[in-house]
Order: structure tokens, then C-alpha cells, then sequence
């Protein structure tokens, strides 16, 4: 696992500083705080920080062919590389070490920019072909790993993390208002945009090519059609999940350092646990965390799995101070991050950092076996409320704006007023919120023409989803926008803030391939959501107690933390003068907002964290420019209370 960047100029004549990339790399330690490679050469330099896991002497980067005219910085893991590495010797590449990232070289030699469709796991690379002048930048199909990029001054800037562009280039730190719009409504910025209008993000499954002076990007790899299978039994059903999951937990335990599990007690996590203590010969390090609030404690069902598998297991019971930690991550996080869940992935991460150097988790599941309960309400509404498109306009356009704040109905009304596939959008976003209390200003809404509406890009993949029933579609809609915008970038940044490697094994392309062909019946219906997932967690073992309650995942307090201990950062944040006067947030309607909240009428504490950490974004990042993380890594590691057992 590694960090990346990089520049390559137009032309070869170009000089590009040392000191530049070095400058980039630093930004990166905490996601390689082993290595720094650095190769500069022909206008052209790539550089990596490095992460130890698979060869650990021999795996330095950048890595050259044969010739040394072909380079490439690497982050990920490629699972399959050995099979890959022997069919590439049968055909006479000789290779000098005994890493995962040297395939992708000789792979490229034989195979061009194609050689993507070989590559089974998580990655995010640079390849340069010096002979050709090309840089390629590839990221893998569902967006495990990050990959950031811009052109400017005939130069094009590549990293894992937008600070590292903005070290070699500060003059690119002009934010996008659009992408700021996005995160308002959805708690973060879809792909391809960043909040910096210069710089973007390589979407999953697509692949940029810089030759010429001319940026291409395509995409290479897309989900196959949905429900077309349909197994003959429940039996044989099972059977398949069984074999296709237990291959993809299989392949992610190759590792040179020690490896463990995250562990929250519900079905995916513990499906995990469950196949991996069966490949395991020694028992399996799980990791979990539980709060003082007995409402959120849920590490007794952790428990409860890690002795039904007898795994090493290590608990954390958090009363943490939450002030410090949000100010914390908010200095590093370059992009405004509305997903509070992200809290506990940190101190889960952290806590699994003292012990290990590679995760497994269970992420991937809900979005693959329709397991939100966002999900269920919704199909639900779409067949109890059917309501013709002109009695539902007209409410909408007539009756809803008679209606005071507060009668009763008067939301609920609205939503199943619309057609679907937009209630549907509008319950992910904060639409509704706006609605009521109108948070945003008049003039950042007014600053947009009608096609920038940000629900056009969730509208434009519930067109495009290749799909003909509404749950499969709106797992394809959660699999190109909320999968790698909000779980898995969460994932990625905390986990790599704590220099510690997650892989996801329900997110291996060619299980999650299969899956997505199953029938619907087979993921949610009249038998449960994720059916006949929880049906292979029963089978192996996974106990009744831990399957079968209300789905928290890792959960936290926030609710009780924003009424008490973030009370005071929360109003001062939100109602200071040099916060109303950046023009993004409209007086009246956040201080409705508060009033309601503090005085027990909503429970509306995630629009409240949403406009909170804008502004920590605001003034911890922007304000202060680019942080130094190169001692986070000293401080994760940190002694943190735990039990064991």
C-alpha cells in the first residue's frame, strides 16, 4: 500500500525539481511510512510512499521493465499476481523482485493500456512509457483506492491525495463552487469533481491517458446487467456464494506482515470473520470498538462472533475526546467530509494499527445485497402510494407552499408526491432539509443554471443503470455515487491515516459481478433484506443474536455528543459572523434549524454535522493550507485504553 504522485510535462525538455516531488511525497507518509521512491527523468517524474506489505526488501518503487523505459508507482494490491507473474515468465519477461506492482509493467509491455483487464484486486497506478511519451493513470473498478489529477502550465499533476498536487502547485487551490453544492446535498463530492476546480478525480473503472499534450479518459470496466440469473435453489444459491466469497476472502489474506479483521458484530463483518478463521491455521485478529453510552455499546455482538470463531480479539470502549478528534481530522481531510461514521472507522483503524498492518471488512455488502434501510422504505412507498403525476405536481406546486412549518404531514405528503426514482434521490440528499429550513443561501443556489442541479448526476445513473427492476437500479445509482464517494473514500482516508491497509472482499469485481446478476428475490424482498447473504452467515456459523438485530454497523453517540459535549463548537462554528459571511449558509434557516434541534422538536443532527464540518473544512484546511501529516502516524499509534480477550 502505498501513496502516489507525480508529474509529467508535454515534452521531455522540461526540468522538473527534485525538490518538488519530494515535497508532494511528504504529504503522503502516512500512507507509506516505510519507503519514499523517487525517479525523475525526460520530463517526467513519479513518486511513491511506501507501505510495506508483499516483498518487503525487494518491492522498492518506482518499478522499471527490462530496458528501464517503462516506470510505474503503484498503490493497491494486485491478488492475482502471482498466477499473472508465471504466465508473464512462460512468455519470456524476466522480473527483479518479488512484488505485486513489477506484473503491471510487463503486463503493459504485451498488452498495452489494456492490460487493466488482467488486475484483480484494489489500485490505483501511474505508468510512464518513455519511448511513447505516455503517461497512463489507471484506478481500479469500484474506487477502492484514490487517484487525483490536473493539467496546468503543460504539465499534468497526479496524486493519491489532492494535497499532494497542491504542494507542487498552490496556485490550483481555487475552490468549485459547483462540487461545494454537491457535498451540501449528499455529505460529499461525487466523482469526477473535487472542491478545487482545477483538480479532479479519475473515476472507478476508468483509466486516463496523457500523450501529446492531450488528456483521454475512459472507462474500462462497468457493472454486467443485473437479475439475468436466477439459481434453481435456495441450496445451490448458497453454494455459489459460499465458493465465489470464500475465494475472494482466500486471496486478500497473502500478506508479508501480520493481518486481522475489523470486526462490528453485524452480518458482513462477521461473514468475514467466519470465512477467514476457516483459511486461517492461527486465529484471526479482530478489531472492534463499543462507546461508555450503553444505547450505542454494541461490541457485545462482536464479542459474541470473535468467541464463535475463538478469534485473538481486541476491544475499545470510547469515551473519546470528540472535539479534539473532528478539529483533528478535519485539518487533513481535503474535501468538506459530511459521513460521521468516519469517527469510528479512525479509532477502529488506530486500534488495529498497534497490532497488524492489513484489515479485512465487511464494506461493500449493503450496496451489493440491498442491505440499507433506506432501501426497504422506499420500495415499500413506491408500491403503497401510487399518486398521479398532476395530483402530485399540483400539491406540490400549490398546497405545499400554503402549508406552515410544522403541520403535520406536510413533508411526508411532499415525498410520496414525486415520481420514485426522485424520492429516492431526494431521501439521500439534503434536499428536504433545504426545504424546511432553507440552510443554503439565495445566492450560492441562484449562482447555478438548471442543468447544474447536482441530483442531475444521480438522475443521469438511474437512467443509465442496467437494470429493469427499481432495487437493482438503485444499487447501481449507490454503486457509482455513495460506494466510492462516501464508504470507501471514508475507508481509504481513515484507515490511511493510521498507516494500516483495508482490503474488501465483497468488493472483488468478479464476485461482486456475479452477484449483481442474481435475481432480485435472492438480495431483498417479503423474505428480508440481504437474504440470502445472512443465509450463508447462518450456515457458517455466525450467531442468531448477531444476524438478526437492528443494523448500527459502527455506530456512535452523535445525536447525544451534538446536544452536550459539541454543543458549543456547534453554534459557534455555525452562527459566528466569519462563518455567515463566506455566503454559503442562509442566517434564518440555521438558526431554525438549531432552535428545533436544541429544543428536542428534530432529530436533524446530520444536516447539523454536515454544515459542521464545511466550516471545520473551511478554516482547518483552507485557512491554515496544506497539513504536515508526517508525524500522524506517531500519534494514532498512541496508547489507547482496550480490552483484549
Amino acid at each position: 500500500m502505498c501513496g502516489i504522485a507525480g508529474i509529467v510535462g508535454e515534452g521531455d525538455g522540461g526540468r522538473i525539481d527534485y525538490d518538488v516531488l519530494h515535497r508532494m511525497c511528504q504529504t503522503l507518509v502516512h500512507r507509506g511510512p516505510d519507503d519514499e521512491g523517487m525517479f525523475v527523468k525526460s520530463g517526467a517524474a513519479l513518486g511513491m510512499r511506501r507501505l510495506k506489505i508483499i516483498d518487503l526488501a525487494g518491492g522498492r518503487q518506482p518499478i522499471f521493465n527490462e530496458e528501464q523505459t517503462i516506470w510505474v508507482v503503484f498503490n493497491g494490491e494486485i491478488y492475482n499476481f502471482r498466477e499473472l507473474r508465471k504466465e508473464l515468465e512462460d512468455r519470456g519477461h524476466r522480473f527483479r523482485t518479488h512484488t505485486d506492482t513489477e506484473v503491471i509493467v510487463h503486463l503493459y509491455e504485451d498488452l498495452g493500456e489494456d492490460c487493466v483487464h488482467k488486475l484483480r484486486g484494489m489500485f490505483a497506478f501511474a505508468l510512464f512509457d518513455e519511448g511513447k511519451r505516455r503517461l497512463l493513470l489507471v484506478r481500479d473498478r469500484l474506487g477502492k483506492k484514490p487517484l487525483h489529477y490536473a493539467f496546468s502550465r503543460g504539465q499534468l499533476f497526479f496524486a493519491s491525495e489532492i494535497k499532494a498536487i497542491l504542494a507542487a502547485a498552490p496556485e490550483l487551490s481555487t475552490t468549485n463552487s459547483q462540487a461545494l453544492l454537491q457535498y451540501f446535498y449528499f455529505g460529499y463530492v461525487p466523482d469526477p469533481l473535487t472542491a478545487f476546480s482545477a483538480i479532479q478525480k479519475l473515476p472507478p473503472g476508468h483509466l486516463l491517458k496523457f500523450e501529446k499534450g492531450t488528456v483521454q479518459v475512459r472507462k474500462y470496466w462497468d457493472l454486467p446487467a443485473y437479475g439475468t440469473c436466477s439459481p434453481v435453489s435456495e441450496e445451490e444459491c448458497l453454494d455459489q456464494l459460499e465458493a465465489k466469497l470464500t475465494e475472494a476472502v482466500r486471496i486478500r489474506l497473502i500478506a508479508d506482515v501480520p493481518l486481522g479483521a475489523l470486526l462490528s458484530g453485524g452480518t458482513d463483518s462477521s461473514t468475514i470473520v467466519a470465512l477467514m478463521a476457516r483459511a486461517s491455521s492461527r486465529p484471526v485478529k479482530t478489531f472492534s470498538i463499543g462507546f461508555q453510552q450503553a444505547d450505542f455499546n454494541e461490541a457485545h455482538y462482536a464479542r459474541m462472533v470473535a468467541e464463535k470463531f475463538a478469534t485473538d480479539h481486541h476491544e475499545l470502549i470510547l469515551q473519546p475526546d470528540v472535539l479534539d478528534t473532528v478539529q483533528n481530522l478535519s485539518r487533513r481531510m481535503e474535501e468538506p467530509f459530511g459521513d460521521s461514521s468516519m469517527l469510528p472507522t479512525y479509532y477502529v483503524s488506530c486500534l488495529a494499527r498497534k497490532h497488524v498492518t492489513v484489515v479485512l471488512s465487511g464494506d461493500g455488502g449493503d450496496e451489493a445485497f440491498g442491505g440499507y434501510e433506506r432501501y426497504r422504505i422506499h420500495l415499500a412507498d413506491r408500491s403503497q402510494f401510487p399518486i398521479p403525476r398532476w395530483t402530485g405536481s399540483f400539491y406540490r406546486n400549490h398546497v405545499y407552499p400554503q402549508l406552515g412549518y410544522g403541520t403535520p404531514g406536510r413533508n411526508f405528503a411532499y415525498s410520496i408526491s414525486l415520481p420514485w426514482s426522485e424520492r429516492y434521490i431526494e431521501a439521500v440528499s439534503i434536499v428536504p432539509a433545504q426545504r424546511n429550513f432553507g440552510l443554503l443561501s439565495s445566492e450560492l443556489l441562484n449562482s447555478f443554471a438548471d442543468d447544474a442541479d447536482p441530483l442531475n448526476v444521480f438522475r443521469k445513473y438511474l437512467a443509465e443503470a442496467p437494470a429493469g427492476d427499481p432495487l437493482s437500479q438503485v444499487l447501481y445509482l449507490d454503486s457509482k455515487t455513495y460506494l466510492p464517494g462516501d464508504i470507501l473514500t471514508k475507508v481509504d482516508r481513515m484507515s490511511m491515516l493510521a498507516s494500516l491497509e483495508a482490503r474488501v472482499p465483497m468488493l472483488d469485481h468478479i464476485f461482486l459481478e456475479w452477484v449483481a446478476t442474481l435475481a432480485p428475490e435472492w438480495k431483498m424482498g417479503k423474505r428480508g433484506q440481504k437474504y440470502i447473504l445472512t443465509k450463508l452467515a447462518e450456515r457458517l456459523g455466525v450467531p442468531h443474536e448477531a444476524l438478526h438485530r437492528p443494523k448500527q454497523g459502527f455506530a456512535l453517540p452523535l445525536l447525544h455528543w451534538m446536544r452536550h459535549e459539541l454543543k458549543e463548537l456547534v453554534l459557534c462554528l455555525l452562527l459566528e459572523p466569519r462563518t455567515l459571511q463566506r455566503g454559503y449558509f442562509n442566517e434564518t434557516g440555521v438558526r431554525r434549524l438549531l432552535n428545533a434541534f436544541f429544543e428536542g422538536q428534530t432529530d436533524d443532527y446530520h444536516e447539523i454535522w454536515r454544515l459542521m464540518m464545511f466550516e471545520l473544512w473551511q478554516r482547518n484546511f483552507c485557512e491554515q493550507g496544506i497539513a504536515n501529516d508526517s508525524t500522524l502516524h506517531a500519534d494514532c499509534a498512541a496508547d489507547l485504553p482496550e480490552r483484549v480477550g
